[in-house]
């Protein structure tokens, strides 16, 4: 079961700007949207992108992580990836959103293990990952990807592969320049950013996994437990 700890959420509205700055709410009224709970299998998920002989399976190793995901990208492959949750209606414009999840990676360089990914490809998209990512460099690294494929990073932290890890992702979504978006890494706020475009023409998904044609020939694995959507970082801490 989940632990909620007391905490104070402030939407506030930066002076002279639209950016909303992304803050906590009281946890006594957050609501967990979406739980993605590895006991419940795959499915969760709305689909996983992940060809043989890798593969999303569930594990447990007899400790007090329970069930978990494995995402294991083959050799020869760039992905293995869980693709958006199986509630899609959830995700939406002029919201906040916060995902929350424990990882650990095999090597301290499983590259893109998140994607806030658009959907539509091509002309059907301005920007292709709005917020994305990496573990690379023993470092998870976090950038916002503005429309023209303009990466801006906006924060980074030291990562120890085969250890877990909690994170959780904060995104108020807009589509136009009044979004935001933070990490938090082990309990602290690693990345933040303002102002930005967070909702692409179509809408945006969350994936998790491991993906990269740096790591393409390499096998690469990503375990992921208990991800969830609320509507406060408390929630889904």
């Amino acid at each position: 079961m989940r632990t909620f700890r007391m905490s104070r959420t402030v939407l506030g509205l930066a002076a002279g700007t639209a950016a909303m700055t992304l803050v906590m709410a009281t946890d006594a009224c957050a609501a967990v949207l979406w739980d993605g709970d590895a006991a419940k299998g795959p499915g969760v998920f709305e689909t996983v992108l992940c060809p043989s002989p890798g593969g999303v399976s569930v594990k447990n190793w007899g400790d007090a992580h329970g069930d978990f995901f494995e995402f294991l990208k083959p050799a020869g492959s760039e992905r293995c990836e869980a693709h958006s949750v199986n509630r899609p209606e959830l995700l939406r414009n002029d919201a906040t959103l916060w995902f929350g999840w424990g990882s650990m990676t095999k090597t301290g360089n499983a590259q893109t293990v998140f994607q806030w990914k658009s959907n539509g490809t091509n002309d059907r998209n301005q920007q292709n990952y709005p917020v994305i990512m990496k573990v690379e460099d023993s470092r998870l690294k976090v950038w916002y990807v503005a429309p023209g494929e303009r990466w801006v990073s906006i924060g980074s932290a030291p990562w120890a592969p085969e250890s877990w890890h909690s994170v959780q992702l904060g995104i108020t979504t807009s589509s136009a320049d009044a979004g935001a978006a933070e990490v938090w890494l082990d309990g602290s706020r690693i990345a933040r950013r303002t102002g930005i475009r967070t909702w692409d023409d179509l809408g945006n998904k969350p994936r998790w996994g491991t993906y990269g044609s740096t790591v393409s020939g390499v096998s690469s694995t990503n375990w992921i437990d208990d991800p969830t959507l609320g509507d406060t970082r408390g929630g889904v801490d």
